[in-house]
């Protein structure tokens, strides 16, 4: 479908003891990705809050292959997998400096009303911008 490519570096504060990235900050990364994977397509977060809709993570599902330390710059591919009704699903795949596979990532969003949180389809301007891309 539509697959887009967010460079990072790892920074100090989020590091471990052990000298590596913590898994928590994965989640901020992806969500990070996946809005530029948006935005990349014409469509900014802001723009989908300001139509009424938020974009709430339902489900997460990680796989930890490697680790990856401070000042490493990586880069996450995001891939929209599919869309069906009022959820979203993203493929990420993130690799190190080597181009090695250190983790692999799924996240399925649901869209909901900003002001009542009832599951609603997608702004109409999202649904066009993914089909123009995905035809690409």
């Amino acid at each position: 479908m539509i697959t887009h490519d967010y460079k990072f570096r790892v920074s100090y504060p989020d590091t471990d003891k052990m000298g590596t990235m913590h898994h928590a900050n994965y989640v901020k990364y992806y969500e990070a990705a996946r809005w530029e994977l948006f935005r990349s397509i014409g469509v900014s977060y802001k723009s989908v809050e300001e139509a009424g809709v938020m974009c709430p993570v339902i489900r997460m599902n990680f796989r930890f292959i490697k680790t990856t330390h401070y000042d490493e710059l990586l880069t996450v591919r995001t891939t929209i997998k599919a869309i069906k009704g009022v959820r979203i699903w993203f493929e990420y795949k993130l690799y190190n400096e080597q181009n090695e596979l250190i983790n692999e990532a799924e996240t399925e969003i649901a869209f909901v009303g900003l002001n009542d949180w009832k599951p609603c389809k997608a702004p109409d301007f999202l649904l066009k911008a993914i089909e123009v891309n995905a035809l690409k």
